[in-house]
């Protein structure tokens, strides 16, 4: 099997295409996964991508020459036949297959498989190669499923609204407050959204997307609102003098990082919620496994693990060295302590 896909300085490379998916250097040609931070990066001279995802593409890095592809359409560039599929991360998100005389590479960015409502859900491509994260790829990770968590972030919300308590619940402002906003009960009271959360929400309203009504700070004349409503802000507000104006809260963080006691002391905040836009460990074999793949490249994430068990398990597994993370310095400590926990239990 040929390398079809490298890795280079700039980031991982389509030899035969000339292209370069989600590089973290400026290129000619990049074809993006999706609109996070690590994956989206100013300074190319072009751009592909998902439809579904200018929206978001255009919020984040102003005014771009970006291309865009429905799921499944195709283009031919340099003899590659490129497509996007839908990988279940966050809205917009794909999967890039790229066929080549008659072979086949998927690269999937980063991907979950539990469907939830604010993005097609994953696709299974079988191919020949398929690059795979591993953020979360240690068998320690098992996520409950999703309504298990909106009903224990309701029953938290509504706890302290009957206590005339806000309630303030801290996650990632693409992605993550979407998903959580469209699987809440909005009856229990008013939902607040910090400044970089709203102009997320509005992408999604305008790409289908049911989202609550929702408020800004500006728009609370009446204080006592605070008393039940659940605030929805990004990590980085935490313990910021924004969040002087909610009086006695309840705080809350949600990220699979949760998981780990260490992470969620490091926090300091009341109530830790296990949700993830990534696959857990299960959910990342099922995928590789449901593509056929003979050949395995593990990126970003727990990698000799993921390496080590697929080549236990007979396929031809590898690594790609990438600069693609979190978004937060928590996911790097998490990722050491669950690999020291992982070691331990094997010593």
């Amino acid at each position: 099997m040929s390398d079809m896909v490298i890795a280079k300085k700039e980031g991982l490379y389509c030899v035969p295409g000339d292209f370069y998916i989600d590089p973290w250097r400026p290129v000619d040609r990049a074809v993006i996964t999706h609109a996070h931070s690590d994956h989206a990066r100013v300074g190319h001279t072009r751009y592909l991508a998902a439809a579904k995802s200018k929206g978001i593409l255009l919020s984040r890095l102003g005014e771009i020459a970006i291309d865009t592809l429905e799921y499944g359409d195709s283009i031919t560039h340099n003899g590659v036949k490129i497509s996007l599929h839908p990988a279940g991360h966050v809205l917009g998100s794909a999967q890039v297959r790229m066929e080549h005389k008659g072979e086949v590479w998927v690269a999937s960015g980063d991907y979950k498989v539990e469907p939830d409502g604010t993005c097609e859900a994953f696709e299974p491509i079988r191919c020949d190669a398929f690059i795979t994260e591993s953020t979360f790829g240690l068998p320690i990770y098992r996520w409950q499923p999703q309504s298990v968590i909106f009903d224990d972030i309701n029953q938290w919300w509504r706890r302290n609204a009957d206590n005339r308590r806000c309630s303030v619940l801290f996650c990632y402002s693409f992605g993550k407050a979407q998903r959580i906003l469209h699987g809440i009960d909005p009856g229990i009271g008013p939902i607040v959204c910090h400044g970089a959360v709203e102009p997320l929400n509005r992408v999604y309203r305008e790409a289908g997307v049911r989202i609550p009504d929702t408020l800004a700070v500006p728009d609370i004349k009446d204080k006592s609102l605070y008393q039940r409503a659940l605030v929805i802000a990004p990590p980085s507000a935490g313990g910021s003098t924004w969040m002087r104006r909610f009086g006695d809260y309840s705080d809350a963080f949600a990220s699979g990082w949760m998981q780990l006691r260490g992470a969620r002391r490091r926090r300091a905040v009341d109530r830790g919620f296990v949700l993830s836009d990534h696959a857990d460990w299960p959910g990342l074999m099922q995928a590789i496994q449901a593509t056929q793949a003979q050949r395995v490249i593990v990126t970003h994430g727990q990698i000799p693990v993921m390496v080590r068990w697929l080549s236990q398990n007979g396929l031809d597994a590898g690594a790609f060295d990438t600069e693609y993370g979190d978004d937060d310095d928590e996911a790097v400590t998490a990722q050491q302590e669950a690999a020291s926990a992982e070691a331990s239990s094997h010593a």
